[in-house]
């Protein structure tokens, strides 16, 4: 259990509340094959919950610091784009536990490296937006995960000390982020399971979403 009765839960976007980050893998995967290139672990598994500046790196330091990034994350999108529109789905347990915040008066926020545009986008299929009272996303901190900043900058604007805020994340980057923020870091592993360094410093490790409905028992 958590140390505490959260006072608002924080959620990253892609492998929390949408069913993304395989669609991220597959289409770096197919950009990469489109290319000519060898896209591996290493790479889409050190992509997960980085914002593009950090991502520049990841691909420069793979590929060699001539590597056209910006010719490649077009070619990346519009794969994920098509796939999006074709696959995109809701993660296991997050309709119920907006309920459950709902019941319980929660305030909640997104928390998220993708911008805005994409936040409005792909979540305004799912008619959920507007059940998130704050979104913090690309542009709105100056250093993204894993540093502070965003689960920081999430915790001002909902009011509430970091310290009684609940982060939900499925990337060892995320978990980096909230847990230096001061909050109560659960992970919910997507793509990536824990390693040593991330059990040590979240909260909690759960399989899904559902398991949060016993935070607010």
């Amino acid at each position: 259990m958590l140390p505490r009765r959260p006072k608002a839960v924080v959620f990253d976007m892609d492998g929390i509340i949408l069913d993304s980050e395989i669609l991220y893998r597959k289409s770096v995967i197919s950009a990469g094959v489109a290319a000519g290139l060898v896209v591996g672990p290493s790479v889409y598994e050190g992509m997960l919950g980085r914002p593009w500046d950090g991502i520049v790196g990841l691909l420069k330091d793979h590929y060699g610091q001539d590597f056209d990034t910006d010719a490649f994350r077009k070619v990346w999108l519009e794969h994920f784009d098509l796939l999006i529109a074709l696959e995109l789905k809701l993660k296991t347990g997050v309709v119920a536990l907006l309920d459950t915040l709902d019941a319980h008066n929660i305030p909640r926020a997104i928390c998220t490296s993708s911008d805005h545009s994409q936040v409005e986008d792909h979540l305004a299929g799912f008619g959920i937006r507007e059940r998130f009272h704050e979104v913090i996303a690309k542009g709105d901190y100056v250093n993204g995960k894993p540093a502070p900043d965003p689960y920081l900058l999430a915790a001002r604007r909902l009011g509430i000390d970091p310290a009684d805020c609940l982060a939900l994340e499925d990337s060892h980057n995320g978990i980096r982020s909230a847990a230096g923020a001061g909050m109560m870091a659960v992970m919910v592993p997507d793509l990536l399971p824990p390693n040593d360094e991330i059990r040590s410093i979240a909260t909690l490790v759960i399989d899904d979403l559902h398991q949060c409905q016993a935070f607010f028992s």
